[in-house]
């Protein structure tokens, strides 16, 4: 063999050799990370919404049975403090049933975030669900003290006006968050969990539906009034256009058609999307996410939120 070929054999399988060495060490880093269903960002932008997955379950269990996730799942708060003011609430057969269902849902939801989380999960955060905190909430929306103070544990009609103020937000917070989310097992769980939140909303929705030109006892606000002055409220903390009450102007009602607003969607009929941002100062009534309040008195939990709080 001629010494020119030796001399390119020998390059040859030098670099080849390099090659594969290179080689071993992408699939050595990538294997755990390039497979991984979540990065570091879905599971910190998942987090946001864990604090309103236990914020539903405490709040619709507790309505129904009269007691909560210490009782019915005490793997799942990990020994995160009891929640404030929470009650049964003095619900109808039909509706007792449906709340129960939509608690024993949560459940559902928090079990799967706590095996896919893994230390991400964390544990249940202070909530207050008294009657005087959904009096001031209330109050708030309308701009003005109602007598008697306004309590969601005292009939069925109340307790889905203050349900309506719940699982919409956590769905428009997904839809905020899909759009974020990296990996594929990220996407998938937060669809799995956004197509139940807009159901629960929708069942809420049509629920009041049937009443919202009625008023609310012993008020002198109708149920849909009631809705509007609470989607009023939220778009405001929320800095943003994303909510609507059971009944809007005819230009904004589906294809500018109707003002009947059985479900809350843009111009096009798609879903609003909150930021995490936005879902924060909404649940904290604070309309700022660096300040607590409201169901958080002390805060929400996770990454981003504690961002907020530490800046």
């Amino acid at each position: 063999m001629a010494i020119d070929e030796v001399i390119l054999l020998s390059s040859t399988l030098g670099v080849l050799f390099t090659t594969l060495v290179l080689f071993g060490v992408l699939v050595a880093v990538c294997i755990p990370s390039c497979t991984a269903q979540f990065s570091t960002s879905d599971y910190e932008n998942i987090q946001v919404a864990l604090n309103l997955e236990y914020l539903e379950a405490e709040y619709f269990l507790w309505a129904a049975y009269g007691y909560g996730l210490d009782k019915l799942a005490p793997h799942l708060p990990e020994g995160g403090p009891e929640p404030i003011g929470v009650q049964k609430a003095n619900l109808n057969i039909l509706a007792n049933d449906i709340i129960a269902q939509f608690g024993l849902q949560e459940i559902g939801h928090l079990t799967i975030l706590q095996k896919e989380l893994g230390s991400y999960y964390f544990p249940r955060v202070q909530l207050n669900l008294s009657a005087a905190n959904w009096a001031n909430i209330i109050d708030e929306a309308f701009g003005e003290k109602l007598h008697p103070p306004f309590n969601p544990y005292t009939n069925t009609l109340n307790f889905l006006i203050s349900a309506y103020a719940i699982p919409y937000v956590g769905l428009t917070g997904y839809v905020g968050t899909i759009p974020l989310l990296q990996r594929v097992g990220a996407k998938s769980l937060v669809a799995g969990l956004l197509g139940v939140e807009a159901g629960q909303d929708a069942i809420i929705r049509a629920a009041l539906y049937q009443y919202k030109d009625d008023l609310v006892p012993p008020y002198k606000f109708t149920v849909a009034q009631f809705t509007d002055f609470i989607s009023s409220l939220r778009n405001g903390l929320s800095h943003a256009f994303v909510d609507e009450g059971l009944e809007v102007p005819k230009a904004q009602g589906a294809d500018g058609l109707v003002t009947g607003n059985i479900l809350s969607a843009d111009t096009n009929s798609l879903s609003f999307a909150r930021t995490a941002e936005e879902v924060l100062e909404t649940v904290y009534f604070t309309g700022n996410a660096a300040i607590p309040g409201g169901f958080f008195p002390e805060g929400a939990s996770g990454t981003i939120a504690k961002g907020y709080l530490n800046p």
